[in-house]
């Protein structure tokens, strides 16, 4: 079958992978889109760590081909979308609704896959960017079939991340006001997040000037080109004088951290969702904090999958999740070297692999 591998040197197109059938508690699942992330990218340049050989994606939706003993809330044929959260399901996180938190899923690394004999990882318990992938029963979700399999793919990260950080993370409140540094695919979920909250004003601030219309039509009431103004910080605070309640960093570079923190109100939060090189170290003045102002973390925007999934599809069925106008551009999987480069680019809100 055909897949995306990645030999620690460079990405390639492959036609001979191989995937073992599912084993208790597992699905085989076919996979009919699969968005590229750029964590997936990150991976590639370094910037996350990971054992080659590889098989990359961790955004996706396709049909169920089989399941393994004991699964019994999907079956073959169903749509499906993936979850990159491997969560056991029965330790005290899983329980207390945190399956994000789940001990049991960090770094248990698998190797589904072989090509010509050499067993190959998966990347983020999923690899998507496989004609087939086997996964844990919890990572799989029923949808309804009307849904887009390149739109469902996206509710996977995309969605999951940037909506579930200020649905369930952030906790926005109607009235609230937010700042989105970054509009790329995790930003304007952000953004969309926000206009679901009822946030009264809504701030989005890029370095590219092009990606205002579509910041505007997810959610943004406003919009500040970084590249354009002076100062960033006193640009946003024309429109926000006192600062942020809320204010996302989706870029991921410790100098925009900074920025977060600073463009907060007294009791303002950050919530941080970019991912930076491995080691990076960020600083703000610590007399910023004082006025019960905080710094958050967020793994996937604290979700839990098996019920935010069907709550983002019904959002998406009734018009008030925007995914069809995601999807940027569309490329078979043969062509990734051209969908990955776009994708690289920032040009677009999120490419999409087919199969």
């Amino acid at each position: 079958m055909r897949g995306v591998i990645f030999d620690g040197k460079s990405p390639q197109v492959v036609d001979d992978l191989e995937v073992r059938p599912p084993e208790p508690g597992e699905v085989l699942v076919a996979v009919r889109a699969a968005g590229i992330c750029h964590s997936d990218l990150s991976v590639i340049d370094g910037t996350i760590p990971f054992p080659p050989p590889v098989v990359l994606g961790h955004e996706g939706a396709g049909v169920v081909e089989a399941v393994g003993a004991g699964v019994s809330h999907v079956a073959p044929g169903d749509h499906v979308a993936l979850s990159t959260i491997a969560n056991c399901g029965a330790c005290p996180e899983c329980h207390g609704g945190r399956p994000t938190m789940c001990r049991r899923s960090f770094g248990n690394l698998t190797q589904p896959f072989s090509r010509a004999g050499e067993p190959l990882w998966n990347f983020a318990a999923l690899s998507a960017f496989a004609e087939r992938t086997v996964v844990k029963a919890a990572q799989v979700v029923r949808i309804d079939p009307g849904i887009p399999f390149e739109s469902a793919a996206l509710i996977g990260c995309a969605v999951l991340t940037g909506a579930g950080a200020v649905l369930n993370r952030a906790k926005v409140r109607a009235g609230d006001t937010v700042v989105v540094i970054g509009a790329g695919g995790i930003g304007l979920n952000v953004l969309q997040g926000a206009r679901i909250a009822a946030a009264s004003t809504v701030v989005a601030v890029d370095a590219n000037p092009a990606k205002e219309a579509v910041a505007r039509r997810f959610g943004a009431t406003h919009f500040v080109d970084a590249s354009a103004a002076e100062d960033t910080a006193a640009a946003v605070r024309e429109v926000l004088p006192a600062g942020a309640d809320h204010v996302f960093e989706c870029v991921g570079r410790p100098g925009l951290f900074r920025l977060a923190v600073e463009l907060l109100d007294w009791h303002g939060q950050a919530v941080l969702l970019g991912v930076p090189p491995a080691g990076s170290e960020a600083a703000f003045p610590a007399a910023s904090l004082f006025l019960d102002k905080a710094i958050l973390g967020c793994r996937y925007g604290s979700s839990r999958p098996q019920r935010d999934i069907p709550l983002y599809a019904g959002l998406y069925r009734s018009g008030l999740l925007l995914l069809d106008e995601l999807v940027s551009e569309r490329y078979p999987v043969e062509e990734f070297g051209k969908a990955a480069e776009v994708a690289e680019s920032g040009r677009a809100a999120r490419v999409v692999l087919t199969f």
